[in-house]
């Protein structure tokens, strides 16, 4: 047998939901620069209950973990697939907080929208079974 790397298929499932995550993770960290207020805030104001460091510290530990599970998944990882379901959920409840926090509603719109797709093709049957879940 040659010692060769076996090659694996990955799925496209696995490849679209890699590519979403991918864009979280820059959304992620575009939302951290907002909050250093390095990037001007684009669609409506955003406010961290008036702590807005928090909210960059929160968005880079965010950015981070986004970019961990994008090279995971794209590794076809089994793990990767249960932290972007996680990570997706966290990202959903960062939103409300926001909202809470005087940031405008579609200032956050965006962000809800891509996580609540992450979260719905994430838990898909079709993904789960790429993964061995099923």
């Amino acid at each position: 047998m040659s010692t060769s790397a076996v090659t694996r298929h990955r799925p496209i499932g696995v490849t679209i939901l890699a590519i979403l995550a991918g864009i979280s993770a820059l959304s992620a960290l575009w939302r951290t620069l907002q909050y250093l207020h390095i990037l001007p805030f684009t669609l409506g104001p955003l406010q961290f209950y008036g702590f807005d460091l928090i909210a960059a510290l929160l968005w880079g530990v965010t950015t981070a973990i986004w970019i961990w599970a994008v090279v995971n998944l794209w590794n076809l990882n089994p793990q990767a697939l249960t932290f972007v379901v996680i990570l997706a959920a966290w990202n959903l409840i960062l939103a409300v907080l926001e909202i809470f926090g005087a940031s405008t509603f579609g200032a956050v719109l965006p962000g809800i929208i891509l996580h609540g797709v992450i979260l719905i093709y994430g838990m898909s049957p079709g993904v789960r079974r790429s993964f061995g879940m099923l």
